[in-house]
């Protein structure tokens, strides 16, 4: 039996194991040690569990399990059109292409009433815990992400560039962005073996946002090869022997579209369609195929004329303008990255 306690440094939820009087975060370093918990007086009955991120989360059926989230930041000067949108479409194909039970998705937005299903940074921080918590071989997890995404200076020496890769919370200005660094110690270094992750992440300088220490460069062609993106300090980035594959919108110094143009009918995450549509006409058979089709779908909507809505630029962009600035076409370029390298046209996809 685990539980959950905060890092005494920075804050992270960390999983204690049962017994353990102490505990030393992955990101910051800091030891957290825990007081002996008192013992139940006996007229009390059962010991209640302890207070914690609200009422006890859905069962994950079928040994699938998603966190859905999609941040619109409403009434801000960072608002999003599509977000919700793409959330809202990313359960709906879970639910129906993938056989992924309606209690097994935790969904995170604005429009919850459930306190706890708020996007803001704890309750994603929380999600991601549930996500990975107690699974097993042959599960299949995934965390889903459709909001603002931006970078900060690395200084630890693990980017290749220089920056890590932050996801924006709806409370991002008040409690700061979720880290790649953090992202990587919560859902993909506690995979074990037998357990699948499969990421998606619509949002600016998203390429790495797991960090993962391998990452497909595919040319227009759709010859690829694999950089390998593992921190020269040695720290591994990879799975505890299982599998994790990420789809991302664009790459780490790239923007990613919050556009009508492709439904033509209402806004969404230009990576969030066009992986949905990708996997409804049946261009879903392989990574590489989908990761083909996402890009060829982009790139043909970003050369024809006339594009409609408005790409959303950086979040420093935005913070300095007070708002989206029209792009007048997509120059997004889809993603994959993967704890290990694979035949990207060979290998099938499968949720």
């Amino acid at each position: 039996m685990m539980m959950l306690i905060n890092c005494s440094g920075c804050r992270t939820p960390l999983q204690l194991p049962h017994g353990a009087p102490c505990i030393r975060c992955a990101i910051c370093g800091a030891v957290t040690h825990v007081a002996p918990a008192p013992h139940a007086e006996p007229s009390r009955g059962a010991v209640q569990p302890a207070p914690g991120w609200g009422p006890p989360p859905p069962p994950a059926h079928g040994r699938k399990r998603a966190v859905v989230c999609g941040i619109s930041y409403r009434y801000s000067r960072h608002e999003l059109k599509g977000c919700i949108n793409d959330a809202k479409c990313m359960r709906h194909l879970l639910m129906t292409r993938f056989n992924f039970p309606d209690d097994s998705i935790i969904m995170l937005n604005e429009e919850q009433t459930d306190p706890y299903k708020i996007p803001t940074k704890h309750n994603i921080r929380m999600a991601m815990y549930w996500l990975v918590q107690g699974c097993q071989p042959g599960d299949s997890l995934v965390f889903h992400y459709s909001g603002h995404g931006a970078q900060q200076r690395n200084y630890s020496g693990d980017e290749v560039d220089g920056f890590d890769e932050t996801l924006c919370p709806l409370d991002f200005e008040t409690q700061g962005m979720i880290v790649d660094d953090e992202i990587n110690a919560a859902i993909v270094r506690p995979l074990p073996h037998g357990v699948k992750l499969h990421a998606l992440i619509d949002a600016c300088h998203s390429g790495t946002a797991l960090d993962l220490p391998f990452l497909c460069r595919m040319n227009r062609s759709g010859q690829y090869v694999w950089e390998d993106h593992r921190p020269r300090s040695g720290v591994w980035k990879g799975t505890s022997g299982g599998e994790a594959i990420s789809f991302s919108g664009c790459d780490d110094d790239q923007t990613s579209a919050d556009t009508s143009a492709l439904s033509k009918v209402t806004s969404t995450g230009a990576m969030t369609y066009c992986f949905i549509q990708a996997i409804e006409r049946g261009q879903g058979t392989t990574y590489g195929s989908i990761l083909n089709s996402m890009r060829s779908t982009i790139r043909s909507t970003g050369d024809s004329a006339g594009v409609g809505g408005s790409a959303v630029t950086s979040l420093i962009t935005m913070l300095l303008t007070g708002g989206s600035l029209s792009a007048g076409g997509l120059r997004q370029e889809p993603q994959l990255t993967a704890c290990d390298t694979f035949d990207v046209y060979a290998k099938p996809f499968s949720l």
